[in-house]
């Protein structure tokens, strides 16, 4: 993470969010297709390492690997806001993503934040791609195209920038997709999410949980 951002972030810093919008994509295309390239397009197990066995709660039954991934993605949540809006280098996070200029005069090293934020995305990216991995246990280096998308549709959703949005975001959009699935087509399960952040944000642009905010001219 902190070797992407220093080779195909760092250049932008000074250019329009919609540049680092694209190298997010470009870079993302390279990855896939460098791996693709190297492992091949058919797809290999990923081990094993929860038990599958499903989980009685009262009348409802789940599976490990779902408990399982719920438990620990609320747990990251819950640090990562706690990291984000408590500690000195989250402050710091939040302090460059608003003004790098005024950061940087407050004494605030803005090369080592970002790297920092990109490192802990990485983590968080790897440990998300560990669960997928683990429910859906066959890989390859396309696989994380759609839930990628999903994920940056459920931070839309929720609120860029709001940590418990994106959850909240995620959770709707899951919930919808399962309901879509279970009760009318499966084929239709995206076309339904998407839908769901169609209507959010032509009636709340920021998003569920994001506030409006009015600049000055």
């Amino acid at each position: 993470g902190i070797l992407i951002e220093r080779v195909a972030y760092k250049p932008l810093r000074n250019s329009p969010r919609l540049s680092a919008l694209i190298t997010a994509i470009g870079v993302s295309f390279l990855l896939e297709n460098v791996f693709f390239k190297k492992f091949g397009q058919n797809p290999r197990p990923f081990p094993q390492f929860i038990n599958p066995t499903p989980i009685s709660i009262g009348p409802l039954q789940i599976s490990r690997i779902t408990l399982i991934t719920v438990l620990v993605s609320i747990l990251l949540m819950i640090l990562l806001d706690f990291f984000v809006k408590r500690s000195k280098p989250g402050k710091a996070m939040r302090a460059v993503s608003e003004d790098q200029g005024a950061a940087q005069l407050m004494g605030i090293n803005v090369n080592s934040t970002i790297s920092l934020t990109f490192a802990i995305g990485s983590a968080l990216g790897a440990i998300g791609g560990i669960l997928y991995s683990v429910a859906y246990p066959l890989i390859d280096p396309f696989m994380g195209v759609m839930p990628g998308l999903k994920a940056f549709v459920a931070a839309v959703l929720g609120g860029i920038g709001i940590i418990p949005g994106a959850m909240l975001g995620g959770f709707i959009m899951g919930i919808a997709e399962s309901l879509t699935k279970g009760y009318i087509s499966s084929q239709l399960a995206d076309a339904v999410v998407f839908g769901i952040l169609i209507i959010v944000l032509s009636l709340k642009p920021s998003g569920l949980l994001g506030k409006n905010i009015k600049e000055k001219v």
